[in-house]
């Protein structure tokens, strides 16, 4: 009987683990970060209307309002890095049609690692609604309304007056606006709003994190509470006032006072 020779096949599989746990220590042990492109791309999109969707799966967003823009034309500036060291190589792509831009990022494989970002530059005048899947979204200089909502990642949003609509799965949301109304929620993060003047309504929840409010100074109609955690109410109340501040914590700090 022919003798069964093994120890080249267990050798070969014994070699083919090793290359795997190489490769996986390999990428594993320093991430991609979009901030280390130093070559990004860069494209204009032309806008027909007065609305924007930004539709983003996998991407750190950076949402600006700007004078000067040419009528019509969205400027979209991607940074990206990716390795694949078990399957197909990375993908970025990113289209326009109608008001919808269109931004994804495929990194497929056993092993892979990517990062995007991309900054995005609105002629005034133009309403935004941001979809991101996961990546935090920072927003600024908007006089008109702005949506964002994220399933994981934090929301900033400075230097704005229109009305806002902010939530995230995942992460906090902080804004220092101007803005009459604002509406902000986080599912597992802190609240924190800074608000430049008198609101109409603001209405803030956060499942599982503080919330903070800081107003100018006026009298409010006020609710606030929390599932486990304190209260603290310092500005002036009155049940009959028109602006009108809810604040609401499942388990968190609750705190509405005057801005400095």
């Amino acid at each position: 009987m022919a003798r069964v020779r093994t120890r080249p096949i267990v050798a070969r599989a014994v070699l083919a683990v090793g290359v795997v746990v190489v490769l996986v220590g390999g990428v594993a042990g320093c991430g991609a970060s979009a901030g280390d492109d130093k070559d990004p791309d860069h494209r204009s999109f032309a806008l027909t209307g007065h609305t924007l969707t930004v539709d983003s799966d996998d991407s750190a967003l950076e949402i600006v309002a700007v004078d000067g823009n040419p009528a019509g034309k969205v400027e979209v500036t991607r940074w990206f890095q990716g390795r694949v060291a078990i399957g197909k190589g990375p993908k970025v792509s990113w289209t326009m049609a109608d008001d919808r831009l269109t931004l994804r990022m495929k990194c497929f494989g056993v092993v892979a690692d990517c990062s995007a970002k991309h900054r995005i530059e609105v002629p005034r005048g133009v309403t935004v609604k941001v979809e991101d899947g996961d990546g935090s979204v920072r927003a600024r200089g908007f006089k008109d309304a702005l949506s964002i909502r994220t399933r994981d990642g934090s929301v900033h949003v400075t230097d704005s007056s229109g009305p806002l609509e902010l939530h995230t799965g995942d992460g906090s949301v902080r804004a220092a606006v101007s803005s009459r109304r604002v509406r902000a929620e986080s599912g597992d993060g802190s609240v924190d709003l800074e608000l430049g003047a008198v609101p109409d309504l603001v209405d803030s929840r956060s499942d599982d994190g503080s919330v903070t409010i800081a107003l100018p100074k006026a009298t409010y109609r006020v609710t606030a509470t929390t599932g486990d955690g304190s209260v603290h109410v310092s500005v002036p109340r009155s049940d009959s006032s028109s602006h009108v501040v809810s604040a609401r914590s499942g388990d968190g700090k609750v705190t509405v006072g005057t801005a400095n």
